[in-house]
């Protein structure tokens, strides 16, 4: 019985037990009521025979040497249905008659008179069943040897009883009824909410979580998740349990898709190294085997030129390729007061030797020191990629300018120049590794920086620095714009870690 009512419904197992209670408390309210009453009925009439077995006592005093007189029943006031008898000696009947409406007193008759039998004289009362007459309380007094034994009906006492419980049965059925359709109601009432909760936690347990997809799940209405009920309690905690199942689901996406992207730039990155150390590979292994077949096929010294040139171009590329390993690497860089100006002076000059073509210019906009900690080496290198690649992607004549300025928390550098500009497509990748412009950024030697990490390294040289650079570029107008924090000196020997961001 236990186990099929925890099956059933919240709603349903509260009507039960309510109506169970509700149950309860109307039958002891109507045993009481029952009890009390019938004690207090009964308790009247234990009284009404006492008094008339006292008056039968007063009446057959009068004559003691008649025992068998019932002659006090003829008096008037007894009621009807009074039976009266005398006892001998040893409390047995010696005569006995009730009295009858508008009647003289009848004899009771042999079975009547046996149902008596047995009464104690001390004026306790006893409930006899009469045949013929019903029941009766019943009591016997012995006065100074005068002993009678007198009884009235419970008929109405019984009646009474009887009609109470049958008015408490009817009451106490329909209040019952009344009571469980309100307490039904109000179930239904009070539990909607908690249906709605359930409704909502069943929808989200619906919802393809596997597949780590946020479909905007539903929520709890904000009406039921009132924290002063409990069920505006498993609302709530309802509701911040689906925001952190949707944020994990986030960040578990945003995990997949970075650990894709990476996945696929490393993919890349291996497939454009790949392609960059194969091309001066097959250039020396055709000069060698070119001269291993002997030197009238080729120029001796011609070859080693060759060789010497895709081997410096292998070199380089592995340099950059090595640094950008240690950067990713997190290892500490040298760690040294650098003046930003002397050292962009110094690159645009180199720049300016190599480039003869292009126009060069450098603006000092210094309202203090262009000091920033870090490896001077390292930066030199950042400012020098940063004018080769504006060197190498734009045509004759286009003016390059180089700018320095100092604010009282960074130092800002500006590569400007007014070249045709980065294509679109190519611009939000532009920092990644092997990135090239299209044709209208045309290629030039193979040592002047176009293996694609120039401004990857500046990126990654910059970020260890805790700097940042940024580009904007439209036609006519390119700017790289490279910001390092000016702090001071620590301690000498100290070092700074390399700090970039995973490839």
């Amino acid at each position: 019985m236990t186990a099929r009512l925890r099956s059933r419904s919240l709603r349903t197992r509260l009507l039960i037990f309510i109506t169970a209670v509700l149950v309860c408390v109307c039958a002891a309210m109507a045993l009481t009521t029952v009890f009390a009453q019938r004690a207090y009925l009964m308790g009247n009439l234990d009284n009404q025979v006492s008094d008339a077995a006292e008056r039968g006592v007063g009446g057959a005093a009068l004559h003691p040497e008649l025992t068998r007189d019932l002659t006090f029943l003829n008096e008037s006031g007894h009621p009807a249905g009074m039976l009266a008898a005398r006892l001998d000696a040893k409390g047995d009947i010696i005569n006995a008659a009730v009295v009858s409406q508008d009647a003289p007193p009848r004899s009771l008759s042999t079975a009547q008179t046996s149902a008596l039998k047995g009464l104690a004289q001390d004026g306790s009362t006893h409930t006899r069943q009469v045949p013929g007459l019903g029941t009766y309380r019943v009591t016997a007094l012995n006065a100074s040897g005068v002993r009678v034994l007198a009884g009235l009906p419970m008929d109405d006492v019984l009646d009474t009883i009887s009609g109470l419980v049958e008015v408490e049965i009817g009451v106490a059925a329909v209040g019952l009824t009344v009571a469980g359709c309100v307490c039904a109601v109000v179930i239904r009432r009070q539990l909607r909410p908690l249906g709605r909760v359930a409704a909502t936690a069943v929808e989200v347990s619906h919802a393809p979580l596997g597949r780590g997809q946020v479909t905007g799940l539903t929520r709890v209405p904000e009406r039921d998740t009132d924290p002063g009920s409990e069920a505006g309690q498993v609302g709530a905690a309802l509701n911040r349990m689906i925001d952190h199942v949707e944020a994990s689901l986030a960040e578990r996406q945003r995990s997949e898709e970075q650990v894709r992207r990476s996945e696929e730039r490393m993919r890349r990155f291996l497939a454009d190294a790949s392609h960059e150390l194969r091309t001066p590979l097959a250039s020396i292994a055709g000069y060698a085997e070119l001269m291993n077949r002997g030197t009238d096929r080729i120029e001796p010294g011609l070859a080693w030129r060759r060789v010497n040139a895709e081997s410096a171009r292998m070199r380089s590329l592995v340099e950059d390729l090595l640094l950008l390993a240690r950067l990713d690497e997190g290892r500490p860089l040298q760690c040294a007061e650098v003046d930003m100006a002397a050292l962009v002076a110094e690159a645009v000059w180199d720049a300016r030797a190599a480039g003869a073509g292009h126009v060069w210019q450098l603006e000092l906009g210094l309202d203090g020191p262009s000091l920033v900690l870090g490896d001077e080496a390292r930066l030199h290198q950042v400012v020098a990629n940063l004018l080769a690649n504006a060197r190498v992607h734009t045509p004759v004549g286009t003016t390059v300018t180089a700018t320095v300025e100092v604010t009282p928390t960074t130092c800002v550098i500006r590569v400007r120049d007014d070249g045709p500009g980065i294509p679109p497509a190519v611009l939000p990748t532009v920092f990644e590794r092997f990135t090239r412009a299209d044709t209208s950024r045309t290629r030039a030697g193979v040592l002047a920086g176009g293996s694609g990490l120039g401004l990857a390294i500046a990126s990654a040289i910059t970020t260890a620095h805790g700097g940042h650079i940024d580009v904007e570029s439209t036609p006519g107008r390119t700017e790289f714009t490279l910001e390092l924090p000016v702090t001071e000196l620590p301690p000498a020997g100290t070092a700074i870690s390399a700090r970039t961001a995973p490839v």
